[in-house]
């Protein structure tokens, strides 16, 4: 006699599970010695459109504290981010948030 297989049983999430959005990625820009702070400065405004004063502020911290966050979001903008960013010759990673 043949055994009738008996009904999978699925865990399917329920109204109540909670989902947890994905941590954002940012984008660094690291302290080099080859590139001019006014040079930085100008590629911060033409990459991401940031006002003169928003440039010169991230530059200097680059510059001071050796790294920057110059933008954040999904990780398909930072990688889009960097990759423009390296054309432009800056040294630029990308992590996620803490």
């Amino acid at each position: 006699m043949a055994s009738t297989p008996s009904p999978a049983q699925l865990d399917l999430p329920g109204i109540d599970d909670e989902t947890v959005p994905d941590r954002p990625w940012i984008v660094l820009v690291w302290n080099d010695p080859i590139n001019l702070m006014s040079y930085v400065t100008l590629v911060f405004q033409k990459v991401f459109g940031y006002s003169l004063e928003k440039a010169t502020a991230l530059m200097l911290d680059v510059h001071e504290k050796g790294r920057a966050v110059v933008s954040s979001g999904a990780r398909e903008k930072a990688e889009i981010d960097v990759f423009r960013l390296h054309e432009h010759g800056l040294w630029a990673t990308m992590q996620q948030d803490d």
